[in-house]
């Protein structure tokens, strides 16, 4: 079974407020683009033992208070833009274990192919881990709920439950209350650009103070893209660009290009415009990973 797993752009997002926890209340608005990557899990090789594989029983990390069932085998395979690092903190093996904590599975083979790049506010592992958690309710036949999915998805990180139903929506709380908006952005020119920059979300947000805002994004996306400009915002943005001003010359140039609407997605380091038609790059953006939702 084969599932393509997408990102997502933060259209504004607004630090609200810190919490007792340590995390912070915002409010931002997730919206699904095409960039995608491929998961695939398929029946293990009948030599696929626990001895000759990873074990997805161990949910101590992800907060599981379920009694772990029978270890799972798998073997975990990455190509594209490999994250390197250690295997059991990819959010795609963490999925399994959440399931593998109460299911029991048979052996799978997993196969990763890495398109959306990662430290870009784009949701690549959040998405890759919903995904996941789907595409083994389908495999396995396990029946759980949309609902319950998005609380399991919610274990796994902030902007997982997001992707079970993978639609526009304003979100609140750290991410992870969900209110679908009717949102379609296809007829514009998307454009986005990362530069090679990875931006530590953690620092990120330990620079900025938060602040109730004026107006929701919630009034603000009613409002036609061509008001977006001023109104809609990024909180991230102001402590981002003082430290790295690259990312703030890209938006800059999206504008220059003849965006109605240029933003980073989340704490960045990506940025993104919306075109009328497709903008002349003029050679621009060629040390960067550049994609769009119309062919260049």
């Amino acid at each position: 079974m084969i599932c393509f797993p997408n990102a997502k752009i933060n259209l504004g997002l607004q630090i609200v407020s810190r919490r007792e926890d340590g995390y912070h209340n915002i409010e931002t608005v997730f919206y699904p683009i095409g960039l995608r990557e491929a998961l695939e899990i398929v029946p293990a090789h009948p030599e696929v033992t626990p001895a000759t594989t990873g074990l997805a029983s161990d949910t101590r990390d992800i907060g599981s208070d379920e009694k772990p069932s029978q270890p799972t085998p798998y073997r975990f395979f990455q190509t594209g833009d490999v994250i390197q690092g250690n295997e059991a903190d990819n959010l795609v093996i963490k999925a399994l274990k959440l399931i593998s904590a109460n299911k029991t599975l048979s052996p799978i083979d997993i196969h990763l192919l890495k398109k959306i790049p990662s430290g870009a506010g784009l949701g690549g592992g959040s998405s890759d881990a919903a995904f996941m958690l789907r595409m083994l309710n389908d495999y396995f036949r396990l029946r759980y709920s949309d609902t319950a999915l998005m609380h399991l998805a919610a274990r796994l990180g902030a902007d997982c439950p997001f992707f079970i139903h993978n639609r526009p929506a304003f979100a609140s709380g750290i991410g992870d209350i969900l209110e679908p908006i009717t949102l379609d952005l296809s007829s514009w020119f998307l454009l986005l650009v990362k530069p090679d920059i990875v931006v530590n979300t953690k620092e990120a947000y330990a620079m900025i103070t938060p602040r109730q805002p004026e107006l929701s994004l919630k009034e603000i996306v009613t409002k036609p893209v061509t008001e977006w400009r001023g109104v809609m915002k990024n909180d991230f943005e102001p402590p981002v660009f003082e430290k790295y001003p690259q990312i703030c010359r890209i938006k800059q140039q999206l504008y220059d290009l003849g965006a109605v609407y240029a933003s980073m997605s989340g704490s960045g380091s990506s940025l993104f415009g919306f075109f009328h038609s497709e903008p002349d790059l003029k050679g621009m953006f060629k040390d960067h990973f550049v994609w769009s939702n119309k062919e260049l």
